[in-house]
């Protein structure tokens, strides 16, 4: 064994120490989306500009994104409960700094902050899964239970957020974070034990800085781009990072570490697997998103309101996620995918109705059928993250599994929300950067209103409409790429998705 296992009996302490462990994964996915519903007040209070709003949204995610490989690795080599409770630390730290946040700036550098710490959290609270519970079924069911936990935190983010705004002020979403902090900085030590890999190995700092920088650079060109038009500047920072992201995809295969190993994406059905991680999160994301905006800024609900249009989606996500690994064990992965991109596809196209005047019911509806297909990719995706692997690369699997979901959860809002923000713009009555800076302008007539409102619809509609192509041919290509005798990773550990890319295995 290259693991030094501690002997845990899948009982009550094991499944205490899921509970423990729980927190923290439902904090970082909350704070991914908690801000949805909260982005006309935090506009309110903050005033930011359309590039500060964009980035307060998605900075968290890109952070977590582009770290979650490299802290995968520490946590292997240095102890993921070590890791865990320092993550824990510094993201209260962080959610603290942010609920207080005097401007845009301090709130986008504290956010950032939470999402370095969030970045710490996920592999190494996936790894201890595996610590937890021996018994292939039984960490099946643990793997499926953090899923869910994962899916909800994301699903339900926007409805705390709208249920806290309609008390308190907007910081108040982030002041929740610190009470399952202190509880998890308690309990951990008792209920958690220390597990690290015997295999040693530095990371790869270049590479982390390579991925990070190559990442943010991109898309801050295209966000720029999308607000204000194309010019020099952002057009050389945006080759800059396609550059730095080439570099690190050249320089992977010549590492005995490597952050990522590219060679397992050669074979189809990981592949397939792998963009199951992250388009769906960038579909989700963007809408829900948008779709608070539509709520609130075009049809003017509460936000109270807008958050209880949100609980029916969410509740069909989250118990979809639960639900998934049993249906997964009967009808394999293959056909899990496919009902997956179909059902997104279908729920994304459903808001093609909505309008200025009205669209509750088709926004809904919209939310209810893609949440399907969500809580399916959410599951589907997580189930392949440990058993796929070695126990001592756990920490590296579950890094590559979670960083698809980050990154596509940041990319929906700056990529998506960025073609919005481009047909606002070039649509709209050209007198800000977004509808609720346009909004709080004063003396507007109402036709420049309606002109406001409808620009924004063409640009919820463009978004929705691109996802949902997307996932249709997604949808496709599995059918056509993905064997009828695939099997899933959750039966009991057969059949596992990607052999751990040391022993030169192929994906299966």
């Amino acid at each position: 064994m290259n693991e030094q296992r501690v002997s845990h009996s899948s009982g009550l302490r094991a499944w205490l120490g899921l509970l423990v462990v729980l927190g923290p994964v439902l904090l970082v996915a909350m704070d991914g989306s908690v801000l949805f519903l909260a982005m006309p007040k935090v506009s309110e209070a903050l005033s930011p500009t359309a590039d500060q709003a964009l980035w307060i949204l998605d900075v968290y995610g890109f952070a977590v994104g582009s770290l979650l490989i490299a802290f995968g690795n520490i946590g292997d080599r240095h102890g993921r409960l070590k890791l865990l409770m320092t993550g824990a630390a510094v993201f209260g730290v962080g959610s603290a700094g942010a609920a207080f946040a005097p401007g845009p700036e301090l709130l986008i550098a504290f956010r950032a902050l939470m999402g370095v710490a969030g970045a710490t959290l996920l592999p190494s609270a996936l790894a201890v899964l595996g610590e937890l519970f021996t018994d292939p079924r039984r960490r099946a069911s643990a793997i499926g239970i953090f899923a869910a936990t994962f899916a909800a935190g994301f699903a339900i983010g926007p409805v705390v957020g709208g249920q806290l705004l309609s008390r308190f002020w907007w910081g108040s979403v982030f002041l929740i974070n610190l009470p399952v902090v202190v509880l998890f900085l308690l309990l951990a030590p008792v209920l958690l034990r220390e597990v690290r890999a015997t295999r040693t190995g530095r990371v790869d700092v270049l590479s982390v800085l390579l991925s990070a920088a190559g990442i943010l650079l991109t898309v801050y060109a295209i966000k720029h781009a999308a607000a204000e038009g194309p010019a020099a500047a952002p057009v050389a920072t945006g080759i800059v990072g396609v550059v730095t992201l080439g570099w690190f995809v050249r320089r992977q295969p010549r590492l005995e570490h490597p952050l990522i190993d590219f060679r397992l994406f050669r074979d189809r059905v990981f592949t397939i697997a792998a963009i199951t991680g992250l388009l769906p999160l960038a579909a989700w994301s963007a809408v829900a998103y948008l779709g608070g905006i539509y709520l609130q800024s075009v049809l003017g609900l509460t936000v109270l309101d807008a958050a209880l249009v949100a609980l029916p989606g969410a509740a069909v996500l989250t118990v979809t996620c639960i639900v998934t690994p049993a249906l997964v064990a009967r009808t394999g992965t293959r056909a899990a995918l496919i009902t997956c991109h179909s059902f997104i596809a279908a729920g994304l196209l459903l808001l093609m109705p909505t309008s200025v005047f009205g669209g509750i019911g088709w926004y809904i509806a919209s939310t209810v059928v893609a949440g399907i297909g969500y809580g399916i990719s959410f599951s589907v995706v997580a189930d392949t993250a440990v058993a796929a692997v070695p126990a001592e690369r756990a920490g590296s699997a579950a890094a590559i599994a979670e960083t698809s979901n980050e990154i596509g959860n940041a990319l929906g809002i700056a990529l998506l929300g960025s073609l919005a923000a481009l047909i606002f713009r070039l649509q709209g009555p050209d007198l800000a950067g977004t509808l609720n800076e346009t909004l709080q302008i004063p003396g507007l007539a109402p036709a420049v209103i309606g002109d406001a409102k409808s620009a924004f619809i063409s640009g919820l509609h463009a978004a929705a409409a691109i996802a949902g192509i997307l996932h249709g041919a997604l949808a496709v290509i599995a059918l056509r790429w993905i064997p009828r005798t695939f099997l899933s990773t959750g039966d009991a550990g057969t059949e596992p998705l990607a052999q751990d890319a040391d022993e030169g295995s192929r994906v299966r």
